[in-house]
């Protein structure tokens, strides 16, 4: 039986509204509602997840786009063809590399001798493709020459600081400009609004460390690793040239007494950021500190300036309160040194008006003298807060007037001074031949008992013991033995070493605590023991000395600027990690000081080891880097630990040329005869004067 028939057919309703967008979209939202919470979910963290593989796939789909032509690959990194070459001349590796600016603004020479063993790399060139040529990576650009200066002033100056993008092509073409004003451009402006130059001074050399282990440590002190500004590519061989050390000392003392002169002429000291000076005493303490440093340097047309200044306008004849001990190393001293390197009598007749003038502060109940006197009134009187004197400033003015009295024939001063010192020798209260910081000038007795120390108040009492008896000829015999009674208490309770790396220190003794702090002023014991063993006394005295020349080399390299804080902390065993040395906030400070550059000059002078030389070198460089003013002088600064901004305080001490820059131009000098230690010794201000010879036995 068949089914019965049935007719198909389609139905079809239209509206008068067909909208077929809106129907589609609530379509499609009804049948996204209808999806769970967690396939919502799932289909939003696939969009997420080719969202994110597709941002990164970017640069690479980036890197593919730029297609270089053959003649691009083949330029050098400077992006200059090179010239044609004569055939059979194969050019130096890197030939991009570009002259280095010298210390000295001077005539341009040529290339720096090659020395022995360093020869430069020599390469083959490509002679071209033959074929297609083969891909590279694109050359690096080579950077433009950076500027010296504080960071935070500084311009981009590196290729890779400005990205050069498709839609900046004419930068290519403006690269070569923007070089060529950048090396023309002269100072940029530095730390509260002083000017730092270019080219300010020597270049920045790699330490003797870090030429030894590239295999170029040379002997002497006049050859360095020269590196280029930084940015310039160089050479995997080190390129090398000769560095005169003591020129460079030369052109410090030039630039600090260009400020000296341009700002603060027959002033006492000069502040050199704001362009100005400061007054002590009215005396001239910087040129007259500075005067046998010109002579010793060889700048005759300078020290001619000064001498002019000193016969015209110096003038004891005021009515100005002096500092007995300060005035007697630097201007007593000063001139009665210049008076033996010279042999001229004006410097003497000084030397004599002053001395007097000086002789009221010994008119004390007790022989020791007040700590300042009124030069022009003929009257002293101590602080106006103690009747104290500190110990080191009234033993440590003997060396002058005992030279004084030699002079003159006139043994007033020599009397004077020789009191003190049999007063001090016979005092109690000393600690196994440490003295206390502090005498009172009316009992002639030591006051606050109970803190020894190396340091401040008491330093060169240490070392004017020494001195005086290589001064006269060895043959006091109560010097040397207060001194070698003081290093026996030196031993016993202020030497430690440092954790982790042992170094030797010296610390303070604070009512039989011990106190692992240790000032600056205390590196002129490396070369106080130095000295002493060069004139007899044990070995061991030079063992010490150069554990102590380490030492004092730390508190240097361990700085980021290179300069040593005015005190430094230790950390005591069993500290094993870390560094053996930091510094409290108040401590940061450096002012330019020589003890360390002293006692380098001591060490090299008897040991010959050019490291010493080396080390001076590195802080002359710092010097130079972090505290040179180019309108000319150096400054103090407020912080060791922050080489991009040091803080300039604005004040160049009168030791900085009288001292620093001495005895690092004789520490680079090769010259054992300029001023010898068998006939000269030096007072604590750095001015020799001479030993005298040994009486007839």
């Amino acid at each position: 039986m068949y089914p019965s028939s049935r007719k198909d057919f389609i139905s079809l309703t239209l509206s008068d509204s067909y909208n077929n967008g809106k129907h589609r979209r609530q379509s499609c939202w009804r049948k996204w509602k209808q999806l769970s919470r967690l396939q919502r979910s799932l289909i939003f963290f696939l969009l997420a997840l080719m969202l994110i593989l597709g941002l990164l796939s970017y640069p690479s789909l980036n890197q593919d786009w730029p297609v270089p032509s053959d003649r691009e690959e083949w330029l050098e990194a400077g992006e200059r063809e090179p010239e044609a070459e004569p055939p059979g001349v194969r050019p130096v590796a890197n030939p991009a590399i570009r002259k280095v600016p010298g210390f000295n603004k001077g005539p341009e020479v040529g290339p720096p001798a090659v020395l022995p063993g360093l020869l430069p790399q020599v390469v083959e060139r490509p002679q071209g493709p033959q074929g297609p040529v083969p891909k590279k990576a694109p050359a690096k650009k080579r950077p433009l020459v950076s500027r010296r200066g504080p960071p935070g002033f500084q311009r981009w100056n590196n290729a890779s600081d400005w990205p050069l993008r498709r839609d900046q092509p004419e930068q290519l073409a403006d690269r070569a400009d923007e070089e060529e004003e950048q090396e023309k451009e002269e100072k940029i402006v530095s730390w509260r609004g002083a000017m730092i130059e270019a080219d300010q001074g020597t270049k920045p050399l790699p330490s003797a460390g870090e030429r030894q282990e590239g295999g170029a440590a040379l002997a002497g002190s006049d050859v360095a690793a020269a590196v280029p500004a930084p940015g310039i590519a160089v050479s995997p061989v080190a390129v090398q040239e000769v560095v005169d050390r003591p020129e460079a000392v030369r052109q410090a003392f030039r630039h600090a007494w260009l400020g000296y002169k341009s700002y603060a002429w027959g002033h006492d000291e000069l502040k050199p950021v704001s362009k100005t000076f400061a007054e002590w005493f009215g005396l001239g303490l910087t040129l007259v500190d500075a005067l046998d440093t010109m002579w010793i340097l060889g700048l005759k047309e300078e020290f001619s300036e000064a001498r002019g200044w000193v016969e015209k306008d110096l003038s004891f004849s005021r009515n100005v309160d002096v500092n007995l001990f300060e005035s007697t190393i630097r201007v007593l001293g000063g001139l009665l040194s210049t008076y033996h390197l010279t042999s001229d009598q004006l410097f003497l007749e000084k030397a004599i008006d002053i001395g007097s003038r000086l002789m009221p502060a010994f008119n004390t109940p007790s022989k020791i003298p007040y700590s300042d006197v009124n030069i022009g009134k003929g009257t002293a009187h101590p602080p106006r807060w103690t009747t104290d004197s500190t110990v080191a400033e009234v033993t440590s003015i003997q060396l002058e007037f005992r030279e004084l009295s030699r002079l003159t024939g006139d043994p007033q001063y020599q009397n004077a001074v020789n009191e003190v010192t049999r007063l001090v020798h016979n005092l109690g209260g000393k600690k196994d031949g440490l003295v206390p910081m502090f005498i009172n000038t009316n009992t002639g007795h030591f006051s606050h008992k109970g803190v020894f120390t190396l340091g401040a108040r008491t330093d060169s009492y240490y070392e004017y013991l020494l001195k005086q008896w290589i001064q006269g000829g060895k043959t006091e015999d109560s010097l040397l033995e207060d001194y070698l009674h003081a290093l026996e208490g030196v031993r016993k309770h202020l030497l430690r070493q440092s954790g982790p790396s042992q170094l030797t220190f010296v610390g303070e003794l604070s009512h039989n605590r011990f106190n692992p702090k240790m000032d600056h002023l205390v590196c002129f014991l490396p070369g106080t023991l130095a000295l002493g063993a060069h004139h007899g006394l044990p070995g061991d005295h030079m063992d010490l000395a150069q554990q102590l020349m380490e030492t004092c080399h730390q508190m240097y390299v361990q700085m980021e600027t290179g300069l040593s804080p005015e005190i430094a902390q230790f950390n005591l065993p069993p500290a094993a990690e870390g560094r053996d040395i930091h510094v409290k906030t108040p401590d940061r400070h450096n002012l330019l000081r020589p003890e360390t550059v002293e006692s380098l000059f001591y060490l090299y002078r008897f040991t010959k080891d050019p490291k010493y030389q080396d080390w001076g070198w590195d802080v002359l460089q710092s010097f130079n880097k972090h505290t040179k003013v180019a309108t000319g002088g150096y400054t103090s600064i407020n912080n060791v630990r922050d080489p991009v901004n040091p803080g300039p305080r604005d004040k160049m001490e009168s030791f900085f040329l009288g001292e620093t820059l001495k005895y690092l131009y004789l520490l680079f000098s090769n010259d054992t005869e300029l001023l010898s230690l068998d006939k000269f010794v030096f007072n604590t201000e750095a001015h020799p004067l001479p030993i005298w010879p040994s009486p007839p036995k």
